[in-house]
């Protein structure tokens, strides 16, 4: 796999031609449409196919994938202009495999909403091992307040992606209730009719397991998590069910704040399956201007983590958006709009501004001017992307963890097949 910057100049027939592709092989790994022009700094993903197959009548997925060694899976994620539907038609071009020199197995998982476009789920389910959906509530006696979640289970199901339930103490109101979980920690009773409701959902809609997100744990009610991790971990595992949970970006065991104090990485890790490192949201709607991961932010927290938690139960967080700043920043007052990776390339385009990159954040960024204001927008790109996916090979981590998957990013998942055997053995 390889990564084309765009320079004045460079067209995507120049550039397909140079790396001895077609241009429209070249379109579908970057979802590029045909009236799509390139903008100068944008990263094209290249995969050079390595094996191809020309549909016959009669063929299916399933015939194809017996008849040349592979998987359904595999040829849905090398050949995107599927969109993740199995329909063929006689002549068609599919690819079997790339020259992508991938590594070892790791495990994806992917967070999304209930109202997912359909096309976009079907479309990255072929990349994922696990679908874990946001979100699960409770009510401050322990009954779980169940999310709308049928129709994704069903889908998952088909594409062989296990789904993991996410419970959390988000409120309707957007924000994190650690009321709600200290007072779960306290009542006893309470835990058990979770716990027991949490099991029983698992094994009526067929989740493989449950993901755990209690954010702004407060630092005195840290021991009391992990005991709770503990109760629920036991249950889940003597059923046969997986525990996973999310994490905040810590550096230290003795971080101040908040968000952090509350999570014990070492006692947490000890007790679940997997641990997901949030690790984004450096730059965010109400801070001043940066990369949402910085590479050097997001591996400080790598190294605190492996020397906590073993780094074959860690994901690694990777973001699915950027962000569009008006300055000047003012505190409390200025707002950033959050972008989709695809909109922040074209609006780029549109404005005129050329596409830099930060090579020590490792993130794309560019500045515009509207009606007057001046805008600053950091995102993420193919190059910044396999900078996290490097900090996953270098530390032995378990996989990654997007969030999320709402918004259709394809070289995220181009970077992604050409780097992993997404396709490898699933707990």
């Amino acid at each position: 796999m390889l990564i084309h910057r765009i320079s004045p100049g460079d067209t995507l027939s120049s550039v397909a031609a140079a790396y001895g592709i077609t241009e429209s092989r070249l379109r579908q790994i970057n979802g590029l449409s045909g009236e799509d022009a390139p903008v100068v700094g944008q990263e094209l993903v290249i995969l050079k196919p390595e094996q191809i197959y020309t549909v016959r009548e009669g063929d299916t997925l399933y015939s194809i994938a017996e008849q040349t060694g592979t998987t359904v899976r595999s040829l849905l994620a090398e050949n995107p202009s599927l969109g993740g539907n199995p329909l063929l038609y006689p002549g068609q071009t599919l690819v079997i495999s790339s020259a992508a020199g991938r590594e070892r197995p790791v495990i994806v998982n992917g967070y999304t909403y209930p109202f997912i476009e359909e096309q976009v789920l079907r479309r990255v389910l072929p990349y994922l091992t696990y679908l874990t959906v946001f979100t699960y509530g409770f009510t401050e006696s322990g009954e779980l307040i169940p999310a709308d979640d049928g129709e994704l289970l069903e889908t998952a199901k088909r594409y062989g992606v296990g789904a993991l339930l996410l419970i959390s103490t988000l409120g309707e109101d957007g924000r994190f209730n650690n009321t709600l979980s200290g007072r779960l920690f306290r009542d006893e009773a309470a835990q058990q009719r979770l716990i027991d409701g949490l099991l029983a959902t698992v094994a009526e809609k067929g989740y493989r397991g449950v993901e755990v997100d209690f954010e702004y744990v407060p630092g005195e009610e840290a021991d009391d998590y992990v005991l709770f991790l503990q109760r629920l971990g036991g249950a889940l595992r003597s059923a046969g069910y997986l525990l996973f949970a999310a994490l905040a970006p810590k550096t230290s065991a003795d971080q101040p704040g908040l968000l952090y104090e509350g999570h014990d990485y070492r006692g947490i890790g000890e007790t679940v399956d997997y641990a997901i490192l949030m690790t984004y949201e450096w730059g965010y709607k109400y801070g001043p201007p940066n990369a949402v991961a910085p590479i050097p932010n997001v591996e400080a927290v790598v190294r605190y983590a492996v020397s906590e938690i073993p780094p074959e139960k860690l994901l690694l967080g990777v973001p699915n958006y950027g962000y569009d700043w008006p300055l000047p920043f003012e505190e409390g007052v200025t707002e950033a709009e959050s972008l989709p990776i695809t909109e922040a390339v074209r609006q780029a385009g549109e404005v005129g501004a050329a596409i830099g990159y930060d090579e020590i954040k490792q993130a794309p960024n560019y500045s515009y001017t509207s009606d007057g204001v001046l805008h600053t927008v950091w995102f993420e790109s193919a190059s910044s992307i396999a900078a996290k996916l490097s900090l996953v090979s270098e530390y032995g981590l378990a996989g990654i963890s997007i969030w999320n998957i709402m918004r259709y990013f394809p070289q995220l998942y181009a970077v992604l097949n050409g780097t992993f055997d997404i396709d490898g053995p699933r707990r």
